[in-house]
């Protein structure tokens, strides 16, 4: 029998609002079981500890677990693929940093494209890094570090969680503005050690995991590499005070596998932007030197496509390549 096209039309216009509805109230029961946040960084760094709080917030939010599993190696590139070949299905998510828009100058060869194959979710949070020495070093100041580097070119380490973090694109960016010359060593693990024993000499790293070592003495902040100074470290000076026009800030967002559902992507951005607009995870961001920004997904690939952009000049600049 040839049913009339008016009730086809009708067939299909229902069979569409039936699926819309089986989305929709799939999205509202996310998530039913435990989420990953992938971090591209090893344990006890400032990806780390923010994504712990994020999850956290998440977890007690949603009802389900929040796990963060730190996937550290090739630059992030490791948590990246994984995230990118996960099912688009809001269970695997990325702990997404600059080191990604970075990598995607650095790697010519990955077998992702990171704008395309990423789902932006929600942006999280900015972060100042900080230029810390070894105390054996006589430097005090960036002056003086600047001098000193000067005087002994080739001779001072400078240590990276891996090629294309913040800490190596912000050492990169210092050495080209000025004029210093500073040995690049990227760790695939912790950089703390050496760093702490004076095998290393230097890191331009972000606040968060900065901030006890700061406190404790154990290793000397210079200044900080954004624009203004920071609450935390209030007596510190920025880097461009001496340096002008000098800034590179780390930041944090939550991405995920491309083609996920819009209201598992939405539900996810909402929850995390209330968790910025609450006043005590707020408060403890803040604390470990960080500046929350919430934004819509949209609003989240506009700031990574212009971070993309920015610091693929200064890879190319400096003629950074993967190891």
């Amino acid at each position: 029998m040839k049913l009339p096209r008016r009730t086809v039309l009708q067939l299909a216009a229902g069979a569409a609002a039936l699926a819309a509805l089986s989305r929709i109230a799939w999205a509202q029961s996310y998530p039913t079981r435990p989420v990953r946040i992938i971090v591209g960084f090893p344990a006890g760094t400032s990806s780390d500890i923010t994504a712990r709080l994020i999850g956290q917030w998440l977890s007690e939010r949603l009802g389900q677990q929040f796990i963060v599993e730190d996937r550290p190696g090739a630059g992030t590139n490791i948590a990246a693929d994984s995230v990118v070949h996960a099912s688009p299905d809001g269970y695997s998510l990325l702990w997404v940093t600059q080191t990604n828009a970075i990598n995607a100058t650095v790697y010519s060869t990955l077998n992702f494209n990171f704008i395309r194959d990423i789902q932006p979710v929600a942006s999280i949070l900015r972060v100042a890094a900080v230029i810390m020495v070894h105390p054996s070093l006589p430097a005090k100041t960036v002056p003086e570090f600047i001098a000193y580097a000067k005087a002994n070119p080739g001779k001072i380490n400078m240590s990276s969680p891996g090629i294309g973090s913040v800490n190596h694109v912000a050492g990169e960016l210092f050495k080209m503005m000025a004029g210093v010359d500073l040995v690049h060593v990227p760790y695939r693990g912790s950089q703390f050690p050496d760093l702490l024993s004076g095998q290393v000499q230097v890191t331009f790293n972000p606040l968060p995991s900065s901030l006890e070592f700061i406190r404790a003495g154990k290793l000397r902040a210079l200044a900080v590499t954004t624009a203004s100074r920071q609450a935390v470290l209030p007596d510190i000076p920025t880097v461009g005070e001496f340096v002008p026009g000098y800034e590179a800030t780390a930041w944090f967002g939550i991405g995920a596998p491309k083609n996920t559902p819009a209201e598992i992507v939405d539900k996810l951005n909402r929850e995390i932007n209330a968790g910025l607009a609450d006043p005590q995870l707020k408060a403890r961001l803040v604390d470990l030197g960080g500046e929350t920004f919430a934004g819509s997904p949209e609003d989240f690939a506009k700031f990574i496509a212009a971070e993309t952009e920015k610091w693929a000049k200064v890879v190319k600049f400096a003629g950074i390549k993967p190891e």
